[in-house]
């Protein structure tokens, strides 16, 4: 860890280096390290440590950035020498308001003594416990396990300095079998919370049931999703349109419907990126201290997430969500839900079940890709494991099947919800989930890999 102290006098240092009008500091750092395993056994244990200064700097309404993963002096000129050329040619932005005034940060616990302590050794005993319990079962494991320490600090002339460390560790399996799989995966920011070797169990016998799975018709069908498909739609409705950019571009599900019923009320969505049930984080890539901001209320969406530069078009304060302004990827965006919430309801999976005469229970969606953002239409496939449920009773797994469905309108249609929520983190930040069943879920393929 570079540590606070350390932090804080290279970012003051470097926005005295800055001729430009503002200037911002943005300071990344991790320390990870991650055991990959297949075929039941590992096969690579990698580290990484490095650093990344993001550096945006304001001429006017002109604004540029670079970045480096160089800490020296010399380094640090150069990026903002870079990012002042690069402002230089801009065009002007009347829009832009200006880099964000010092906001009071309320710290949050995020750092886990375990986490960061965990060796080689210690992911290689987790591990190995899964690969040994598969292939005492004919069954072939593969996967990651990750931990790591993470810093973030924002810094701008306008005096802004925020700074938070935390630790993530984070668990994924698929196990193979013949002709079916299963899957597992948690993320968490305490070593107490994953348990790699029962994950591991749930991914194997998953795998195990999930063997000659039977031919079946594309249809629309009643479905149990198991958290890891909700995961991918409460992603998708985050990166797709709870951020107000989305809506004041038009392209948002949110259009039109704030304040209007257009979900079922047993669905509530939030983002909090200071709830310890999460991996939290409290403040923005900005330095603006998060807020939890509710973007459904039970079936009716409220508000979508903003920015400095979205809040100041609608005459609005920033709720924290801004991302990262100097790397491509993230640009464009504007804010984006990072950490989605979504409340629990009462049922257990097995209540769920029992309340389906004839439907399918779904494990997970996969590979899913954006339609049409008007009712976040996806297309996508189900993957490591369906099962046929008849008369309240899982009786045989099917095949993978491709799928086409708006999720505004799908979660429209929930029946129930589930009382147990996992931390995820296979979409975009993470989500707090439970299960669902859902009345109605449209298919309209089938694909070439039956059980996989």
């Amino acid at each position: 860890m570079l540590g606070e102290s350390y932090i804080r006098e290279l970012m003051e240092k470097a926005l005295r280096l800055s001729p430009a009008d503002e200037t911002e500091i943005v300071l990344e750092a991790h320390d990870s390290a991650l055991t990959r395993f297949a075929n039941n056994t590992i096969h690579q244990n990698v580290a990484e440590v490095n650093t990344e200064i993001a550096v945006r700097v304001v001429l006017g309404k002109r604004v540029g950035s670079a970045i480096t993963n160089r800490l020296t002096q010399e380094a640090l000129e150069k990026a903002i020498e870079e990012a002042v050329a690069l402002a230089r040619l801009q065009p002007e932005n009347p829009e832009f308001p200006g880099l964000p005034e010092p906001q009071p940060i309320q710290p949050v616990a995020a750092f886990d003594e375990a986490v960061a302590g965990a060796t080689p050794e210690w992911r290689a005993r987790a591990v190995g416990a899964v690969c040994r319990l598969a292939e005492s079962m004919g069954a072939s494991a593969a996967g990651a396990l990750s931990t790591g320490i993470y810093e973030l600090a924002v810094a701008n002339s306008r005096g802004v300095f925020a700074y938070h460390a935390g630790t993530e560790a984070h668990f994924t399996t698929v196990v193979m079998r013949d002709e079916g799989s299963g899957y597992a995966h948690r993320a968490a920011w305490r070593l107490a919370d994953l348990d790699v070797e029962t994950l591991g169990r749930s991914a194997i016998d998953k795998a195990l049931r999930n063997q000659n799975p039977r031919p079946i018709e594309p249809g629309v069908y009643p479905v149990v999703l198991e958290p890891y498909a909700v995961d991918d739609i409460l992603s998708w409705l985050g990166y797709a349109g709870a951020g107000a950019l989305a809506v004041q571009e038009g392209r948002s599900w949110m259009n039109d419907r704030i304040g209007r019923p257009v979900m079922s009320p047993l669905v509530t969505i939030w983002d909090d990126g200071r709830d310890p049930a999460g991996l939290p984080l409290p403040f923005d890539f900005e330095g603006v201290p998060r807020q939890r901001v509710v973007i459904v209320e039970k079936g009716v969406p409220q508000s979508p997430v903003y920015d400095t530069m979205t809040a100041a078009r609608e005459g609005r304060r920033s709720t924290g969500h801004a991302l990262p302004r100097s790397r491509p990827q993230t640009a464009s965006l504007g804010p984006i839900p990072l950490h989605l919430f979504m409340a629990p309801g009462e049922a257990t999976l097995e209540e769920m079940i029992r309340q389906v005469d004839r439907g399918l229970y779904i494990t997970r969606f996969w590979y899913t890709r954006l339609v049409h953002p008007r009712d976040c239409v996806l297309t996508g496939m189900t993957r490591d494991g369906v099962f046929w449920i008849e008369k309240g009773e899982i009786a045989y797994p099917v095949q993978n099947l491709r799928f086409t469905q708006g999720y505004v309108p799908a979660l429209a249609q929930v029946r129930a919800v589930g009382k147990e929520r996992w931390v995820l983190s296979e979409g975009f930040g993470f989500t707090c989930v439970p299960a669902l069943l859902l009345e109605a879920f449209t298919f309209t393929g089938v694909t070439e890999l039956p059980g996989r």
